[in-house]
Formats: structure tokens, C-alpha cells, sequence
């Protein structure tokens, strides 16, 4: 029996080929350990039958964005409730239509933008590419955000006008935004970079509880039928 060596250092040996692109396809899910794809160029072999896998090229693993849809309960922190938890190739959603094969670097050093209440579902966006964080952070030009209201009470006269005009809050005006009914217990608000609990603020303020929070869309980019608790990676042709 031959010592353990990393399977980087093997895939040298049997290709042959670089430590540099042995690692390349490691990482990016070409190569197979007795028929289980291995995805660290670390892990320790000796015997083992390796395989590249067909089509495999020694190329750089893209910066990907996620997007999740957080369910209620969950928020931030280690916790079994934590949105990160939620970020694992068992809740990627299976109708994901961008084409791109999952690997394991994909969830790594993701950065949450944008992150919602713990009481609060609906969209979250993971990135590892420092220009859509740049975006989405650019305080200067916030996107609008579109959030589904669940509602009971009774709205005061006038009060979906007065929504729409910006609320003077007891700490802050707010600016005009877009409210409406959806039916009679959701309501529509789009609107630019809110604050923790402010359309909980607006709702109180012309006479309605709030039930239930949902945001549905970041600048373009919506939700749509992405399932509780799954994510899938944001489309090329998407765009914030």
C-alpha cells in the first residue's frame, strides 16, 4: 500500500498535468474517487480508482449569485434556523433553469445583501461577485423593492393615499411610494430601501395589523415561483 498523497498530487501523476489545473478540475467537479465526485484537491488518496470525468476542462470556478426564498423563522446567526443552513445542494431548487452545474465553491464565501427580519420571508440575495454587492450596497441609487402585505383591520379613509403620499412617522418622514390592494387582506407596497419594521409602522399608522411579510422582488429581478426554503442561482440574463 502506497502512503495517502492529496488527490491534487495524484491527478498530476496520471494525467499528466499541472498541480495548478489538477486543481482546477478537482474544483470544479470533474473528478471522481471510486465513482463519488471529490471536490478538494486535498483529500487523501492511495489506492482508490480516479477518474476524470467526460467534457472535464481545467477552468476557473465563476462567481455565482443565489437566490433563496427565506422562510419565516429564519434568520441570522448558527442556529438550525439560520439562512445559511438553508444554502446547501439539497434546497437547490430542481426546476433551476440557469445551466449551471452545482459545486461545492459555489456556496462558499457567499455574501447575504439586503437581509430581511426574522419574522419576514421572501427573497435573499447571495453573491460572490464584488459587483453585483456594489450594486445592490449603492446607497445613493437604491432599487426599489416589492413586498406582499398580509393585513387585517380596517383601513382608515383616505389611508391608501395617504400611504402613497409618504407617512410622517413620529422619527421620520417617508417618501411617496406604491401601494395596493392585491385582495382584500394583501397589500402591495414597492418601494426603495425600507427599514426594519417600517411597513409594519406604515400599516399601524392608517389602522391595519400586520399579519405576514413577504418581499417578491429586488429591482427587476422577482422571486417568482421559487419554493420556501430553495434557491437557485440568479439567470445570466438576469439583471438587478
Amino acid at each position: 500500500m502506497s502512503e495517502p498523497v492529496r488527490l491534487s498530487k495524484r491527478l498530476t501523476e496520471l494525467l499528466p498535468c499541472s498541480r495548478r489545473e489538477a486543481e482546477l478540475y478537482i474544483e470544479g467537479g470533474w473528478v471522481a474517487v471510486d465513482g463519488q465526485v471529490v471536490e478538494e484537491p486535498q483529500f487523501k488518496v492511495a489506492e482508490q480508482r480516479i477518474e476524470l470525468l467526460p467534457s472535464a476542462t481545467p477552468e476557473e470556478v465563476p462567481m455565482v449569485s443565489l437566490l433563496l426564498h427565506k422562510p419565516a423563522g429564519y434568520g441570522i446567526g448558527d442556529g438550525p434556523n439560520s439562512v445559511q443552513r438553508l444554502l446547501s445542494h439539497a434546497n437547490h431548487w430542481a426546476e433551476d433553469h440557469s445551466g449551471i452545474r452545482p459545486v461545492k465553491k459555489h456556496l462558499l464565501r457567499q455574501k447575504m445583501i439586503g437581509s430581511l427580519e426574522t419574522d419576514t420571508s421572501g427573497l435573499l440575495v447571495f453573491t460572490q461577485n464584488w459587483g453585483v454587492t456594489r450594486h445592490l450596497e449603492n446607497a445613493n441609487k437604491p432599487l426599489e423593492e416589492e413586498y406582499v402585505a398580509e393585513v387585517s383591520g380596517h383601513l382608515g379613509e383616505g389611508g391608501l393615499e395617504k400611504l402613497k403620499r409618504g407617512l410622517k412617522l413620529p422619527d421620520r418622514q417617508l417618501p411617496p411610494c406604491k401601494v395596493s390592494w392585491q385582495n382584500e387582506s394583501l397589500l402591495r407596497f414597492a418601494l426603495n430601501a425600507p427599514q426594519p419594521g417600517q411597513i409594519r409602522q406604515m400599516c399601524a399608522a392608517v389602522g391595519l395589523k400586520l399579519l405576514g411579510l413577504r418581499r417578491i422582488r429586488i429591482g427587476a429581478v422577482s422571486m417568482a415561483k421559487l419554493p420556501a426554503g430553495q434557491w437557485r442561482y440568479l439567470l445570466p440574463n438576469e439583471r438587478f
